[in-house]
């Protein structure tokens, strides 16, 4: 044994991790109810054994905002619900990529092109297709960052002709647990997600999937969460906290989260993925203070989501390396090499100035499609 918590039940899965077992449903939700304190430090020594001793930093672009036909509970761009949000069609190729120079002047490996859609359809809509293809090739030709996508649904035609153009993650999350899936979603199932992560990694590209936290979901839902995606087999796991937007059903309904649930999950995520970049995405800055988002990277977290959410604004990428420091951690440089010293002063200054955050989704990108007035990383 190599490292101890004192913990005999998390002494025990940490030497079984360390040994190459795959923790299964039995062994996390057995973690879930250990105490915060050594499950973080288990978390924490998983990623310190399997990790690179940095935090991978991504950052997103609302590419087409509004007008989407399914009725995620969480989502305020759902038809379904009145949230008030602007909507706009498809960027264009241009727009995108200085939505791309904005992530890659802020420190981001790499960056997502996200449609809120059941999915961008090579079919029924091919200019716009079109202009998602010509999009991944301009950022890819101009921009030292890795190119993913969120784009709904695809059929394995449409993925291969991702991969294909370079399209290093594809992005579409689980949401929640199998159980938990239908109280939050009616217009798909959680076996509509599982087919459309199974489809775009048979076509070669690696999967970033994960959850939303704080949606009235229990712990051994986040566990049973966490299982399938082992089963799925993913390199990225986003944990979104809700940020509830007036006016969807899970803003009425009234959900809360702890830190200690947040802290533990990352820690418990940590364990049942140990080679795959656990990653704070949408909803951290409003449910953690300031003084606490530090700490689930301290529980093994090892990537962020930084700059602007879907339709919700996030902080500076300045504060964010700030915080990768305080863990006491570095970010990523692997793809795209910058100064952090230059963007927290860029951060310093756009905190007087309001300048735009990252990948700048809350209004330059939008230009004159109209703006996001910003909620959670997802959907």
């Amino acid at each position: 044994m190599v490292y101890e918590t004192t913990n005999r039940t998390i002494d025990d899965a940490l030497e079984r991790v360390f040994a190459g077992e795959r923790l299964d449903r039995t062994d996390g939700l057995a973690l879930m109810a250990q105490p915060v304190e050594p499950l973080a430090e288990a978390g924490a020594a998983v990623r310190d054994r399997f990790g690179d001793g940095t935090v991978d930093a991504c950052s997103i672009v609302n590419a087409k905002a509004g007008n989407c036909a399914e009725d995620c509970g969480f989502c305020a761009q759902s038809v379904h619900f009145d949230t008030g949000i602007d909507t706009y069609g498809f960027l264009g190729p241009e727009k995108i990529l200085e939505a791309a120079k904005r992530a890659e002047r802020d420190g981001a490996q790499r960056f997502g092109i996200v449609v809120a859609e059941r999915g961008v359809s090579k079919e029924h809509r091919p200019e716009e297709w079109a202009e998602v293809l010509e999009s991944i090739r301009l950022v890819r030709e101009e921009c030292d960052l890795e190119v993913d996508a969120s784009l709904g649904i695809l059929t394995p035609e449409e993925a291969e002709i991702l991969a294909a153009e370079g399209i290093n993650h594809y992005n579409h999350n689980i949401e929640t647990s199998p159980r938990y899936f239908p109280e939050i979603v009616d217009s798909h199932s959680f076996e509509d997600r599982v087919h459309t992560l199974e489809v775009a990694k048979e076509a070669g590209m690696d999967l970033c999937a994960g959850v939303i936290l704080g949606m009235g979901e229990t712990p051994t839902d986040r566990v049973d969460a966490a299982v399938a995606l082992q089963d799925i087999g993913i390199s990225s796991l986003p944990v979104n906290v809700l940020n509830p937007v007036a006016g969807t059903p899970l803003a009425e309904r009234g959900v809360e989260i702890s830190t200690k649930e947040i802290v533990k999950t990352v820690a418990v995520y940590k364990l049942l993925h140990p080679e795959s970049r656990v990653r704070l995405t949408g909803g951290r800055e409003v449910n953690l203070a300031p003084d606490e988002q530090h700490l689930p990277l301290e529980a093994g977290a090892d990537g962020l989501l930084t700059g602007d959410y879907l339709t919700t604004e996030g902080q500076s990428a300045g504060d964010d390396i700030e915080i990768i420091e305080r863990a006491g951690l570095e970010p990523n440089q692997s793809v795209n090499e910058f100064d952090p010293e230059a963007v927290k002063a860029r951060g310093r200054q756009a905190a007087e100035s309001s300048a735009e955050t990252a990948a700048g989704t809350s209004t330059e990108a939008a230009g004159n499609a109209g703006s996001a007035n910003a909620e959670s990383s997802d959907d």
